[in-house]
């Protein structure tokens, strides 16, 4: 997959754009169902019109540079594992436009006309609720006006599960829940976090349960504090596991508060310090839970590693 990087008021020509292309347009925070239902219906129309898929997306997220949000933006989705997941979906060119003061000002028009029209674009697909230009103030009618008769549009309605659209936001809500299973339905694959394996204080080690301790990017979304069941890519080769999110009450002071992500990997004993891992999250366990000992402590991560192992017994 082709990666273009553009930038307003520079920078939109390039002459890596070739197209022409079918575009699907989003953040695309997650790359949920709902999502793929947009960049699949724009990959029918490059396999019916004969030319190349892309997807534009934004990055950083908007509010970081409107400032409507007072609270920090966590991503489900990283930029680069953005990218991963969108080229195992087949996408022949993604472009990356940063999102500044200078673009946040763009009219509707000069939009379409930049970064639809002059990048050879002949369709485009969005979701139901996609709006562009300054304020927001373009919509996809707005879009089928501007567009006209020689760049198509097509709409995508919003995909539902139970009673709710999928959407980022409500996945957001399941991880602050530690409702990972729910989560993995929406996206249609596990939920994963990238990081780095760094230093920890090898106290798990200590008690028959050492602990790779995961840093992850400034901005990765964290599911609730507790213990969960995962999976970690260690050199390209996945491993089944238990992980920890939280402050380890039974060693710390409670009034330190310094989250921690440990994952002890089964069957497993190399050094991996620095090393680059990713997490797939599959189900919590419980909370994380003070014990009033090193052996009530050990009885229960006894308990918990049966409980993963019969999970991943349970999913063969």
């Amino acid at each position: 997959m082709q990666v273009i990087q553009l930038m307003y008021p520079h920078h939109i020509h390039t002459e890596e754009v070739s197209g022409p292309y079918s575009l699907a347009l989003g953040f695309f925070d997650g790359v949920h169902r709902g999502h793929q239902k947009v960049i699949n219906a724009a990959k029918e129309k490059a396999k019916q019109t004969n030319t190349k898929l892309a997807v534009m997306t934004f990055d950083p997220h908007p509010s970081l540079v409107l400032g409507g949000r007072k609270e920090a933006i966590f991503y489900i989705t990283p930029l680069q594992q953005k990218i991963e997941v969108l080229e195992k979906l087949g996408v022949d060119t993604l472009f990356v436009v940063r999102f500044t003061s200078d673009f946040a000002k763009l009219s509707p028009e000069d939009f379409v006309q930049l970064f639809v029209r002059d990048l050879n674009v002949v369709h485009v697909t969005a979701g139901f609720d996609y709006t562009f230009g300054s304020r927001g103030c373009g919509n996809m009618d707005v879009m089928r006006e501007l567009c006209g008769t020689d760049i198509s549009v097509q709409v995508v309605e919003k995909l539902e599960d139970g009673d709710d659209k999928v959407s980022s936001t409500r996945i957001r809500g399941l991880l602050k829940e530690g409702n990972i299973e729910e989560v993995q339905t929406l996206l249609g694959r596990p939920y994963q976090t990238p990081g780095v394996v760094v230093h920890g204080d090898k106290r798990g080690r200590q008690i028959g349960f050492p602990t790779a301790n995961v840093q992850v990017p400034e901005g990765t979304f964290i599911p609730a504090n507790g213990v969960y069941v995962v999976k970690i890519r260690v050199q390209d080769e996945w491993y089944e596991g238990m992980c920890n999110i939280g402050f380890k009450p039974t060693f710390k002071n409670p009034d330190e508060k310094l989250l921690t992500i440990e994952v002890n990997i089964f069957d497993f004993d190399r050094n991996i310090y620095g090393e680059e891992v990713a997490i797939d999250w599959y189900k919590r366990l419980r909370d994380e839970q003070r014990f009033n000992g090193i052996e009530a402590l050990i009885a229960q991560l006894q308990a918990d590693k049966q409980q993963c192992m019969e999970y991943f017994e349970a999913q063969k």
